[in-house]
């Protein structure tokens, strides 16, 4: 049986899965039982040998250390911190609260890791606050869930961390590469924000004092000190991805007892909630980790590579279609297991066409980023709405305006690469 026949296998019985509402976990790891029957010299053993060479990884152990960091962190009251210093900063332009909003889930992005954590962690605190100030409740919910984006984007991210682990690449050089594209979208969302609010006549603050602005970047200090000392130490070279994540645990515990934040039972709660995340997130790993070597065993990668090689586009052109490939997949899939599986299969295609690896792989995280808000995934955009008390639907006008400048921003990184290059080649031209 060709790779294509494989791969339309593969791909038709997971999809028919995830429609008939089966988990996408389960979905990837059943989907692969098909093929292994009709595979000769491949036995069911080899699901169970491919799961657990995925989960033997050094890097991966970092997962479940950022987000207990992440998870310290909050239990901590840093957000309601970072909430303060957004105030302080920004509270004064139209439609204060909005770009409030859209600047403690830069900050916090900073911290977590997760754009799931940003959208629960602040869209708990802010949501409410933003309706009952008059803001109208479809644009609370759609710029709390596309500013959470930027919690996979702007670094630490873990899916950076499962990108650098699946496809060998510098993972502090991801990190590095993310901080301009985050910032980059952050800019475009205030903007967004300016016009609603000068449109709606939404509320602002006063301008905040000298005094005011300096007490709130103290109190913040603890954790604004956090992704400096995870990018910093990466990317100098004092420590690996892995032991910045313990060194970030460590800190986190230590801020908590220090401020007398951190209780034992809030300790074991964290711990508690954290191991539920951890367990999806790796599952996910496994079953989409014997996914795609289905796929390498079947040799599709290679024929994909040769078909869209013999169509002559170019660079530019073929990292178009790889944008949108990722942002078509992350609409039905979560990332985690899209970058193993799609980030397998299009890599190869990319060096062909003499892609740097970085530059591929920041449009592919970026790309797949924007599926947190696009139904019917949408996880980012769930969670908000659940929160919110509305339902999806109602608010997808919201999220396509918001989207709009977003996507123009990818077509920017798309187009000049420079944009994504520029710091981990100022900084840390080692890892390149």
């Amino acid at each position: 049986m060709g790779p294509l026949a494989i791969a339309g296998i593969l791909f038709g019985t997971f999809l028919l899965l995830v429609f008939l509402r089966v988990p996408v976990a389960f979905a990837l790891g059943l989907a692969t039982v098909p093929v292994i029957f009709m595979t000769p010299g491949v036995t069911f053993f080899a699901l169970i040998d491919r799961t657990y060479i995925s989960f033997n990884s050094f890097l991966l152990l970092s997962v479940p250390f950022f987000l207990l960091a992440a998870n310290l962190m909050n239990e901590n009251g840093i957000t309601k911190k970072l909430i303060d210093l957004a105030r302080v900063t920004v509270g004064h332009l139209p439609g204060g609260l909005g770009h409030i909003n859209v600047l403690v889930s830069m900050l916090f992005a900073g911290i977590s890791g997760s754009s799931n954590a940003d959208a629960a962690g602040i869209g708990k605190v802010l949501i409410p606050a933003m309706i009952d100030q008059g803001y109208e409740r479809n644009f609370t919910i759609a710029i709390t869930a596309c500013s959470a984006v930027m919690g996979v984007i702007i670094p630490p991210s873990i899916l950076m961390l499962v990108w650098g682990g699946t496809m060998s690449i510098s993972v502090g050089s991801l990190f590095l590469a993310g901080i301009v594209p985050g910032v980059l979208l952050g800019l475009s969302m205030m903007v967004t924000v300016y016009i609603y609010a000068i449109k709606y006549k939404y509320p602002v603050y006063e301008r905040s004092t000298f005094k005011e602005v300096v007490i709130a970047t103290v109190t913040s200090i603890p954790g604004l000190m956090t992704p400096i000392i995870i990018i910093g130490g990466i990317a100098f070279g004092i420590f690996t991805p892995t032991e910045a994540s313990a060194i970030a645990v460590i800190y986190s515990l230590v801020v908590g007892v220090v401020n007398k934040s951190m209780t034992w039972k809030k300790f074991v709660r964290v711990l508690n909630d954290t191991a539920k995340l951890t367990g999806i997130t790796l599952f996910c790993v496994g079953t989409a980790s014997v996914f795609s070597w289905l796929l390498a065993y079947h040799r599709v990668p290679l024929a994909l590579v040769e078909f869209v090689t013999s169509m002559n586009l170019g660079p530019t052109g073929i990292m178009m279609i790889i944008a949108v490939i990722f942002l078509i997949v992350g609409m039905f899939i979560d990332a985690i297991p899209a970058i193993i599986i799609m980030g397998s299969i299009l890599y190869p295609i990319a060096m062909q066409a003499g892609i740097h690896p970085i530059h591929f792989s920041l449009v592919g995280i970026v790309s797949l980023a924007f599926g947190l808000v696009t139904p019917p995934y949408g996880m980012c955009l769930l969670i908000t709405s659940r929160i919110g008390e509305q339902q999806v639907p109602k608010v997808l006008k919201d999220v396509a305006i918001i989207l709009a400048p977003m996507l123009g921003i990818l077509i920017l990184l798309v187009l000049f690469p420079d944009l994504v290059l520029f710091l981990p080649r100022l900084i840390a031209p080692q890892f390149l």
